[in-house]
């Protein structure tokens, strides 16, 4: 199988829409019109450091997804890579796929300076953990989250 790897173009929306809805599925996370609409201006801003990427077979039919941007690393005093967001549809896990996506990623990152991308993901993600473990290094960092009220 033939995979494209490209950034997010216009006519890519509605099957970024597709992927996304199944990423926020899996994560059991509300999706809805304004989210949309908000992160594919993210992607869409060129003067936003925020990026996505999407994989396709050779009929054009989407099979995943990558968002990541920029920020800062201030104990570094350098700008990173985040990754936020990597989703592949169910059907085609295992295919290579990811591999493909970060690939790119990587070539991305080359392409803005970034000495290292870094992302987290949940803990009982264990099959893309798995991935991870093979084409990474796992830190030692433990995430918090804060609500603010």
């Amino acid at each position: 199988m033939t995979i494209d790897v490209h950034p997010l173009m216009d006519d890519d929306r509605e099957q970024w829409e597709v992927l996304y809805h199944g990423y926020a599925e899996f994560y059991q996370v509300p999706m809805n019109e304004q989210i949309l609409d908000t992160v594919w201006g993210w992607i869409q801003d060129d003067s936003n450091p925020f990026f996505g990427l999407i994989a396709k077979d050779e009929n054009g039919k989407a099979l995943g997804l990558m968002h990541c941007r920029q920020m800062a690393s201030p104990l570094r005093g350098a700008l990173v890579g985040f990754l936020d967001d990597l989703f592949v549809t169910p059907e085609a896990r295992g295919r290579g796929i990811v591999e493909e996506l970060y690939m790119a990623l990587n070539q991305l990152g080359k392409q803005q300076g970034w000495p290292f991308i870094r992302w987290i993901t949940a803990e009982n993600n264990y099959r893309g953990r798995a991935v991870y473990d093979k084409l990474s290094e796992k830190t030692h960092w433990v995430t918090y989250q804060m609500a603010v009220d």
